[in-house]
């Protein structure tokens, strides 16, 4: 197998990733509506998960999603529901999505973890689009960021530049989502009363732990 067919798949393999990850992170940014559902479920996606992984995490996420309701309107109002108690709340938020809320000593939002993670956004000039009105160091804001880096990576031709980005996307999910995101898997599963969402918290952390141990690896 030469250079190029390996860099083939690791790309593919990435956009693989990259699709679920933006799925899974519009689920826990924004309150799902009717076009999601048709989107997610009627759409396919969670019959044909884009890659295949031995993570003991991913494929119980993937049972999970498979299991999930089927995409009629009880189902969409329990997903609604499961979102506004899980990363909403009426007073407190089942699991919280925020960095600075599980790292912080004392659990407190928008610490300095909100700041840091910023600060890397700044750094390759990105900004999200709804700033202001929803934190920096949300999962999903994080996620849509490392999808960001991935298409970055997918543009490059240089062999020199590829390997740092490699780097660089590696270095941003242990630095950030991986040092919280198992805390607030469990957290969603514990209190989550869909498969769906407790599937959609396992496929996020599953996945990151994925692509970290496959760029690390790599070459």
């Amino acid at each position: 197998m030469n250079k190029n067919r390996e860099e083939e798949e690791l790309e593919s393999l990435l956009q693989g990733y990259s699709m679920m990850l933006y799925f899974t992170g519009l689920m826990v940014l924004y309150e799902p509506d009717d076009a999601c559902i048709d989107e997610f479920w009627r759409g396919g996606l969670l019959r044909r998960l884009p890659v295949r992984s031995r993570n003991p995490l991913f494929v119980s996420a993937a049972a999970d999603l498979h299991g999930s309701c089927c995409p009629e309107n009880v189902c969409l109002k329990r997903i609604k529901s499961d979102f506004l108690k899980l990363f909403i709340g009426t007073g407190k938020m089942s699991a919280p999505p925020y960095e600075s809320f599980h790292l912080g000593k004392e659990k407190l939002l928008f610490d300095k973890e909100t700041l840091e993670v910023k600060e890397f956004y700044k750094s390759y000039g990105w900004k999200f689009a709804l700033e202001g009105n929803i934190p920096d160091d949300h999962i999903g804001v994080e996620i849509l960021f490392i999808n960001r880096l991935i298409d970055t990576y997918i543009s490059l031709d240089d062999e020199v530049c590829k390997r740092e980005m490699r780097n660089e996307i590696a270095r941003f999910i242990e630095r950030h989502p991986l040092k919280w995101s198992s805390e607030w898997k469990d957290m969603v599963v514990a209190n989550a009363e869909t498969s769906a969402y407790r599937g959609i918290a396992k496929l996020i952390h599953a996945s990151l732990v994925d692509i970290s141990d496959i760029l690390k690896n790599w070459g």
